[in-house]
């Protein structure tokens, strides 16, 4: 074999599962195969002026390369059970939170030492949330921010790149199963393992499908989260920020009793694009140096859809909404509050008359004509809802970018020690359909290098 252990995918639970082997055994020969560039490497052409939106780059810096496409998230890691995915369901309640404070503590070696956790424990807001119809989860959130998170990635990587060997910009085309383990099969070469681990994140979950089929380990359709990210002056959430910074905060529509979230706040941050298989869609930035910072906060206002029988392909009805935004966008669509609720698309001119200075160059337009109307419907009930505990949210300036989506992989059949169906193949990650989060797909990675090892 050339290697005891390939590990495909260098995202959070690529990099977590890689130094926690070593860390348990440093003779092993582990081979981490990612499809994208080092982190120095990584570099996104849009910079506002020369190069205003998403070209269509082969490997797209912000989803792909090492650190996943959470290199360049607002490194928000929740420590928390009740949202970022099921892991708990697989290993437990108490041993997931133990591996996500774990993994709190190597971020803190690594660089993230000074950073603020926040917490939602007795704050009064929850009582605030509940006096409204809006239920504020509970979670412990460690924010390291933009930058921040990049140094801690740096910093896994000189620890790691001596005692693993990294194959970067090589995208793995398939797994096959050979006697006493497993072949994975590159343009470059052919290379074989005791055991693999997979982790290729949401960004991965196309490829993950057609492994799945190849090998036929079961799968069961997922969720997916289709919205919009609402940008506004820092000042209207400031009150929440200050004390929780992410808010994690749920409504159920009274209309269609659908579930509509708060996701990925970013106070002072900035709203950003990003390519999933060729599809642009909308996210958010922010940074713990006071220089990066602006004046406006953004989150995401997503609603939850499960699909029944006979319809299969959640993430293929999301793709045909984001598909139609960039159609009618040329990428990502802004529209201001108000003239949503007028039924107005939104104009350069408006958006420049606007209070709200938007932080990211997108096409201005109407939403209504890519949501769906029971979508939209919920998006526009949690906006007044939120305005009753933030007032303000619902003022016309307000901006939403459209349209964000989360992708979740399908849920793939694996047991306690997250390995498949095949002896010595483990999936994990966001890329198994199990975690939502840097956190749980991080600890995800310690739980499948202990259990392989133990």
């Amino acid at each position: 074999m050339d290697f005891d252990v390939i590990i495909i995918g260098a995202g959070p639970g690529g990099i977590f599962s890689a130094y926690e082997l070593i860390n348990l055994d440093s003779s092993l020969k582990i081979g981490v195969f990612e499809a994208g560039h080092p982190l120095e490497k990584r570099r996104c052409p849009i910079d506002g002026e020369k190069v205003k939106h998403c070209i269509g780059c082969k490997s797209c810096s912000i989803m792909s390369g090492f650190g996943g496409a959470g290199a360049f998230s607002d490194g928000k890691y929740n420590i928390t059970n009740d949202f970022g995915g099921t892991l708990y369901e697989y290993i437990g309640k108490q041993r997931a939170l133990e591996l996500m404070r774990y993994v709190d503590d190597i971020n803190m070696r690594f660089g993230g030492e000074g950073t603020k956790l926040y917490s939602t424990a007795g704050s009064k807001f929850k009582k605030i949330c509940m006096q409204n119809d809006l239920h504020l989860l509970d979670a412990s959130v460690r924010h390291l921010g933009t930058d921040i998170n990049y140094v801690v990635l740096g910093n896994l990587y000189e620890n790691l790149k001596d005692k693993v060997t990294f194959f970067f910009d090589t995208p793995v085309e398939s797994i096959s199963v050979i006697e006493g383990g497993y072949a994975v099969h590159c343009a470059c070469g052919i290379y074989t393992s005791e055991k693999c681990i997979v982790s290729v994140g949401r960004s991965g979950s196309k490829w993950m499908e057609k492994i799945c089929k190849e090998l036929n380990i079961p799968t069961q359709s997922n969720r997916v989260d289709i919205g919009v990210r609402v940008e506004l002056p820092a000042e209207v959430f400031s009150h929440l920020t200050d004390e929780l910074y992410e808010s994690k905060i749920v409504y159920r529509t009274p209309k269609y009793g659908d579930r509509v979230r708060t996701f990925c706040m970013n106070p002072k941050g900035s709203v950003v694009s990003e390519n999933t298989n060729g599809i642009v869609t909308v996210n958010g930035h922010s940074y713990e140096d006071p220089e990066k910072q602006t004046q406006n906060t953004n989150f995401a206002l997503l609603v939850s859809k499960h699909f029944s029988e006979p319809f299969k392909d959640s993430t293929g009805y999301a793709e045909s909404i984001a598909r139609l935004s960039n159609m009618l966008g040329g990428g990502v669509m802004v529209q201001r509050f108000g003239d949503l609720i007028r039924g107005q698309r939104s104009t350069a001119k408006r958006i420049e008359e606007s209070f709200t200075t938007p932080t990211m160059n997108a096409t201005p337009g109407d939403l209504s004509l890519v949501l769906p109307k029971r979508l939209l419907d919920g998006i526009i009930e949690m906006i007044y809802a939120l305005d009753k505990i933030a007032p303000g949210t619902a003022n016309d300036d307000t901006l939403l970018y459209g349209v964000e989506v989360k992708f979740y992989n399908m849920e793939v059949a694996v047991d306690a020690s997250l390995q498949s169906c095949l002896s010595g193949l483990y999936i994990i990650g966001d890329g198994s359909g199990i975690t939502h989060s840097l956190s749980h797909a991080s600890a995800s990675g310690i739980h499948v290098a202990r259990c392989m090892l133990s």
